[in-house]
């Protein structure tokens, strides 16, 4: 029967193996190549481009919202003008340019404020066919070539019984015929396009359309602008296309000019699912940035091939020296246990096989079970007898073998592991890196603000719209503010003594004691398991006269908003940026982009004390921070690229003194530095793994199986013929136990005086040599 598994299969697994390991050394680290522009400044520029797009993005579906909410609220019944409508539909809050109001059958403007609303061009019959629900806004450009966003809005006006008076022709256009409840009109408010909020000095960022045309800008417009115009063309059709296959945003890397590289990342505005207000503006932003390149790196190529080729010489060696010391012996054990067991048979040809000696090796344990064979060998020709046991001294045997070859496979592996191509982070990473982990910070910073701030603007039209109402009204005006906002738990009034008078969504986990002053936002609590974060409006006085004083007593004070802790994660993460904290003055965090337990420090001091230098002198927000730390933010990561940020240096949120701190690992930047490094690090991590696995492999089939043969062998050759072996593996320690046994019932014969009778086979399936007698003698 051949010969299943042995010591040939781990051996050879070793050596292709390490063979791969060599291969994919000289491979991986020998095609990192240093950038003169690092891929992570391109990331880091699509991504920031990405942050402005969204920026962009959320501010046009605010005011898309405000519009209609706005429009949504209750006209006034009756009103003497259109003129007056038109201030009464007009949000407060969302500064428009200008607005009109239409008559969707003809078009015809029935009222107008502020500058001309450019509607060249558009259908309003179009607009206001059935249906549609909400009507998208429109890119259009004024008479003078300025670009203006348009926001179109139904509106429906009750109509009350016709007068007649000197108005009723104009009132009679507003209205319509006597009889009919209400009549649907057309809200059209003119908008300035917004440019894009871009952070980082240096950095420019502009606003595109969908054939590329400049439509507002930020920073200082690169001076080869006009030089360029096929870039910004080229990036919104790009952006434009990848709408539907969902690639969104990219980078362009630009020629150099007076030492620098000019960088430009690009996004579109619309939402992936097409689904918002801006889907069919076609808005492309585009940051740009000049950086100067890198120094020229070394070449990685010479140290990849020494390290591959001292690899492959180490696992020439090691299987030279397993298959001369371990492999060769145990094979001739097997051929030489065979002869033997043959040799105890019948026929006088086999008989034969017991006059040659047996070869035995010169190390371990394939020395000592030759040795024992052969004192077996002598015992049946009746040379000698049962040789006494001697004391056995401890000398290298297999498992010295196996642990010196694990050795030499270690001394490869660990340098790479630990020591060898590791630069400081201080060095790796360059400074544009660093300011563009900072400006991102600042745009999360930034994005929290502007939400924020919306929320007290929001509230603060709600608190407008229940002054004087009755409850039911209040009720409905704050449940509809709810449904518009997610991000409010809950929303209460309070009165002048701080009693809630109504509510609703769910119970506040913390509510304000005292009806604050003004408008803003503030941290309700400093303790417990959920941070409570408030905005808050005050409610205008709805009576004037000889009852104001009482009535002002009697009346709701403030409303307040509770916002949801998940709504500020959900600002703060952005992917790329790391881990994201929201801190409150005392440097404890409110919110964060990873799990976190509320009001716990940050998670390192060195993240405290950057925090600690974004702070200045009283009445000031201090100025953004940013720095390579030695060590990471969780345990066992290595140095990286944080940044602190102030919230905000103005609007209501500018008393909180919050700060908002990223930190993201410096190997997870696409350098050169950390590529080589990762890559040599995982070709130590290989080839440690492929010697533990095969000579592990090794040490379980052949070693331990190799040292209970040689105790076998050597208890047999000292007298013991009682103990039976039973071969267990169908390798050559099997095929050997085997031959010991039919030599131990050989033994046992002869010293029944039984001569040389033929013996049994063992319980287990014998090994067989096929062949004649003669081929198997010269075996």
């Amino acid at each position: 029967m051949p010969l299943l598994g042995g010591v040939r299969p781990p051996i050879a697994a070793l050596l292709c193996a390490l063979l791969a390991v060599a291969a994919f050394t000289a491979l991986g680290l020998g095609t990192v190549h240093e950038q003169d522009v690092p891929q992570a400044l391109r990331d880091a520029e699509r991504q920031i481009a990405e942050d402005a797009a969204d920026s962009v993005g959320t501010s046009i579906n605010a005011r898309a919202t405000a519009v209609r909410r706005a429009a949504a609220s209750d006209a006034p019944v009756g009103s003497s003008s259109p003129a007056a409508l038109l201030r009464s539909l007009l949000p407060t809050g969302h500064p428009a340019g200008g607005g009109v109001l239409l008559d969707p059958r003809t078009g015809r403007p029935l009222a107008a404020s502020g500058e001309t609303v450019p509607l060249t061009g558009v259908d309003v019959a179009a607009l206001v066919r059935p249906g549609t629900a909400n009507i998208a806004p429109r890119l259009v450009f004024s008479g003078s070539g300025e670009p203006r966003l348009l926001l179109f809005v139904r509106v429906a006006v009750p109509t009350p019984g016709r007068k007649q008076d000197e108005n009723h022709d104009q009132a009679g256009d507003l209205i319509g015929d006597q009889g009919a409840d209400e009549r649907e009109l057309l809200l059209a408010v003119s908008e300035k396009v917004a440019a894009p909020a871009v952070y980082g000095a240096g950095r420019t960022g502009q606003l595109v359309d969908r054939k590329g045309k400049l439509l507002a800008t930020t920073g200082t417009a690169p001076a080869s602008y006009n030089d360029h115009r096929a870039l910004p063309t080229a990036a919104a059709n790009a952006a434009n296309a990848g709408l539907h296959t969902g690639d969104v945003s990219g980078s362009v890397l630009g020629d150099g000019h007076d030492g620098l590289r000019r960088v430009t990342g690009w996004a579109s505005v619309a939402a992936a699912d097409g689904k918002d207000d801006t889907s069919g503006l076609g808005l492309t932003v585009l940051t740009t940035r000049d950086v100067p390149p890198a120094k020229e790196g070394a070449d990685h190529t010479w140290f990849a091939l020494v390290a591959a080729g001292a690899l492959m010489v180490i696992a020439v060696l090691v299987t030279l020296v397993l298959w001369g010391c371990m492999q060769r012996p145990l094979l001739r054990l097997h051929l030489s246990a065979a002869r033997l067991a043959r040799g105890v048979g019948e026929m006088p040809e086999e008989r034969e096989e017991l006059t040659r000696p047996v070869p035995v090796a010169a190390f371990g344990e394939p020395g000592r079970v030759g040795r024992a064979l052969e004192s077996i060998r002598r015992q049946l020709l009746g040379e000698t007898g049962p040789e006494p046991a001697q004391p056995v001294r401890r000398r290298p045997g297999a498992r010295a073998l196996a642990l010196v070859c694990a050795l030499v496979i270690a001394a490869w592996g660990v340098p790479l592991l630990f020591l060898l191509n590791r630069v400081p982070a201080a060095k790796a990473v360059p400074a544009a890196a660093i300011a563009d982990q900072q400006a991102r910070t600042e745009a999360a910073a930034d994005r929290v603000r502007r939400s924020l701030g919306r929320s007290c603007t929001d509230l603060a039209a709600a608190a407008s719209a229940i002054a004087g109402a009755p409850r039911e009204r209040a009720t409905e005006v704050l449940r509809r503010e709810r449904a518009d906002h997610p991000t409010f738990r809950s929303l209460y009034v309070l009165d002048r003594t701080g009693a809630i008078v109504l509510r609703v969504g769910k119970q506040p986990l913390r509510t304000l004691v005292h009806a604050p002053t003004g408008d803003g936002v503030t941290q309700v609590n400093t303790s417990g398991t959920i941070p409570a974060i408030a905005a808050y409006a005050q409610i205008p006085a709805a009576r004037k006269g000889r009852d104001a004083e009482n009535a002002k007593e009697a009346a709701p004070a403030v409303v307040v908003a509770e916002i949801g802790v998940n709504a500020l994660n959900s600002l703060v993460a952005r992917q790329g940026l790391g881990r994201v904290w929201l801190t409150d003055e005392r440097h404890r965090v409110l919110a964060a982009s990873v799990g976190f337990q509320a009001f716990q420090p940050l998670p390192r001091r060195d993240l405290t004390r950057l925090v600690a230098r974004t702070e200045a002198t009283p009445g000031s927000a201090g100025s953004p921070a940013s720095a390579v730390l030695q060590a990471g933010t969780a345990p066992g990561e290595g140095p990286s690229v944080a940044a602190a940020a102030p919230l905000a240096q103005r609007g209501p949120v500018a008393g909180l003194d919050w700060r908002v701190v990223s930190a993201e690992p410096a190997a997870a930047l696409k350098l050169a530095a950390y590529q080589l490094q990762a890559r040599t690090i995982l070709a130590g991590l290989l080839a440690l793994s492929v010697g533990v696995a095969c000579l592990g492999w090794l040490h379980i089939v052949v070693v331990r199986p190799l040292r209970a043969v040689t105790r076998c062998a050597e208890r047999l050759a000292g007298g013991d013929h009682r103990t039976v072996l039973y071969p267990v593996h169908h390798d050559e320690c099997g095929s050997v136990t085997r031959s010991l046994e039919l030599l131990r019932q050989a033994l046992v014969e002869r010293d029944r005086g039984g001569g040389r009778a033929y013996v049994a086979s063992v319980p287990l399936q014998p090994f067989q040599s096929g062949g004649s007698p003669q081929q198997r003698r010269t075996n």
